[in-house]
């Protein structure tokens, strides 16, 4: 049997929805296809263990996407329309030592400051003024997290001519603890740090992962840290409901076997059942780099053989999940329960944490626990029966273990074995995590994470490749794949978190939906224009262009994307020769001259219309003489 759609979704992981969710929204007739008998991804809440005790499966804090358009302008209605709310903690994060004292990261930058002051006032003055730095570089560096990026080597000549992206380059090129080390001078302070970044599933002295370190504080500083009320896959469910409402459909129990093409072409899918379904205009495909060889015929060799090389994280994670008659108790006091992200440190001395990571990397079973949870229903009732709690255990682990203890078993014999070893730390910070408080327990390993997505978790990697540099921006997974078209077939477009901006909860499949209207031919923006104004972005005119010979002033007018997010400040315009060099701000701070030849700007006004260029957002950049 044969079924014809215009758009044909392979997964519905977060990713995959939402640009499917666009595509809808334009009308076009979509069907997403999920493998599994629920929707979500690594983005699903479930009832795990007992009735009512309503566990995140794997993603749980929603930290990116608070930036997106998606949301911040409601593109897609989630919040007004589709029943999507968040909660936001005052206390984003936090880092209990063993002898039970805490750093805490509050979304107030005085009273983090204050914090830190009782362990150091001047890491204290310096967190202060890096904070302020992060949130200016942040707005250089957001707007490009939810668009298609640049080629690498463009993005790295633009940053390269102007104080402001050399900055940017220097961190991107380093490792999270050469700049933890020159900022910092107490042990607690830099571990606090280096243990939020690692959540990125990298460890802290890895070069190219230096990012993270700059922007996380202007991000908790500026949008703070939120979680779904009710779980993180009330995202999913929102999204379904969006795509439901627009006339698309989501099927599960329905497992994608191959990609189908003609003549060099995306056609539609074939399942595992056996039954075809056509896809008109395209198709989407939550592959991984490592397994696009099985999906999809015709990319040529060499494509696959760089996709297969794309780099896995270093480690992976267990999750202890747990059902309690009551809420848990720390030792540390009562404020601690409601930091969203919630480190439990087996030291407090940097070196030792350091080896521990180091051992991590090896494969093996660390002594000293590298752990974080926290029972989310303390800031959230709707996630349990009236009156209870719940606990969710975060433990690094390795994927192969070659701890001699171990390894010459596999991960189903001995998991539930890690998972008394973490309980044992856990207890030595809740008070009670004990028998007579628990009703039930479920062990998630590494290899359990890369049975629930197999074509995305390789090796448990949540986020499916590591946060490189040398595998980000336009190079995320590779050159060949990151601007999530597949080489050798047209209307194949990747989503997924091992495509730009990276793993995690960013609602990049925007970017994926940007880069299909553009190659289908249809305007993003008028179809993302969302149902509010975001009130924290100040607005700002769009101004007119005049075409003459002469440099024009033009200081209020505003170079705008697709979705009418800003790309540039204009000071001025001048014809040279057949260019139009477009003089002005980038990112609010950074001087820039773009240089458009007449046949870009008719290719870009046929694509976009008149009223925008988006295009210019990939056009090699130079520094201004403004």
């Amino acid at each position: 049997m044969t079924t014809q759609y215009d758009i044909v979704a392979m997964g519905a992981g977060h990713n995959g929805l939402v640009a499917a969710a666009y595509l809808a929204k334009a009308g076009k007739k979509v069907l997403v296809l999920e493998r599994k008998a629920w929707p979500g991804g690594g983005v699903s809440t479930r009832e795990l263990n007992t009735p009512g005790y309503w566990h995140d499966e794997h993603s749980s804090v929603h930290i990116m996407i608070q930036g997106n358009p998606m949301l911040r302008q409601d593109e897609l209605g989630l919040l007004s329309e589709h029943g999507l709310k968040y909660h936001y903690s005052p206390v984003p994060h936090a880092t209990i030592f063993p002898d039970q004292s805490v750093l805490f990261t509050y979304k107030n930058l005085d009273k983090t400051c204050e914090c830190f002051a009782k362990v150091s006032q001047k890491d204290a003055d310096t967190y202060r003024e890096f904070v302020k730095m992060s949130q200016q570089v942040l707005q250089m560096f957001m707007p490009g997290l939810y668009s298609p990026p640049p080629p690498l080597g463009e993005l790295v000549a633009m940053l390269d001519r102007s104080d402001e992206g050399r900055l940017m380059l220097d961190y991107m090129n380093r490792d999270c603890l050469d700049l933890v080390n020159q900022l910092y001078e107490s042990d607690k302070i830099k571990i606090h740090l280096l243990r939020l970044v690692s959540e990125n599933l990298q460890a802290p002295n890895e070069l190219g992962t230096g990012m993270g370190v700059l922007l996380m504080p202007g991000i908790i500083h500026t949008y703070g840290v939120s979680q779904p009320v009710g779980g993180s896959g009330k995202l999913t469910e929102a999204l379904v409901r969006c795509i439901e409402s627009y006339g698309g459909e989501v099927r599960c129990n329905a497992e994608v076997a191959k990609i189908l093409t003609s003549a060099g072409r995306a056609s539609g899918v074939l399942l595992a059942s056996g039954e075809t379904i056509a896809a008109k205009d395209a198709v989407i495909g939550a592959i991984h780099p490592h397994v696009i060889r099985r999906f999809v015929d015709g990319v040529p060799d060499p494509v696959l053989k760089r996709a297969e090389r794309a780099t896995l994280a270093p480690f992976s994670i267990m999750v202890s999940h747990y059902d309690l008659k009551e809420n848990a108790r720390y030792y540390a006091g009562e404020e601690v329960g409601y930091a969203t992200m919630l480190e439990f440190m087996a030291t407090d001395k940097l070196d030792e944490m350091l080896a521990d990571f180091d051992d991590l990397k090896r494969g093996l079973i660390t002594e000293r626990r590298l752990c974080a949870g926290g029972d989310e229903s303390i800031g959230d009732k709707t996630r349990v029966p009236a009156g209870k709690g719940m606990f969710h255990g975060i433990t690094f682990a390795p994927y192969s273990v070659k701890d001699k203890r171990w390894s010459e078993r596999h991960w189903d014999d001995f998991k539930e074995e890690i998972g008394d070893l973490s309980l044992e730390h856990y207890r030595k910070f809740v008070s009670n995590l004990t028998s007579d408080n628990i009703v039930a327990r479920s062990i998630v390993s590494p290899v359990d994470l890369e049975r629930s997505s197999p074509n995305s978790m390789m090796r448990g990697d949540l986020h499916g490749v590591a946060p490189y540099f040398y595998q980000s921006a336009g190079h995320r997974p590779t050159p060949d794949l990151g601007q999530f078209t597949v080489p050798g077939v047209e209307r194949l477009f990747l989503a997924g978190p091992f495509q730009h901006p990276g793993g995690g909860v960013y609602g990049a499949g925007r970017a994926t939906a940007i880069k299909m209207f553009e190659q289908l031919g249809m305007d993003f923006g008028s179809v993302a224009k969302g149902v509010r104004q975001d009130s924290g972005v100040p607005a700002t005119a769009n101004g007119t262009t005049g075409m003459s010979g002469h440099a024009q002033k033009r200081p209020g007018m505003v170079l705008r994307g697709p979705a009418d997010e800003e790309l540039m400040h204009v000071e001025s315009l001048e014809r040279v020769g057949n260019e139009l060099v477009i003089k002005g701000k980038s990112f609010g701070t950074m001087p820039m001259e773009a240089r458009l030849d007449a046949a870009s700007a008719r290719a870009g006004l046929k694509m976009l219309g008149a009223s925008r260029l988006a295009f210019l957002a990939t056009l090699p950049f130079r520094k201004g003489d403004a």
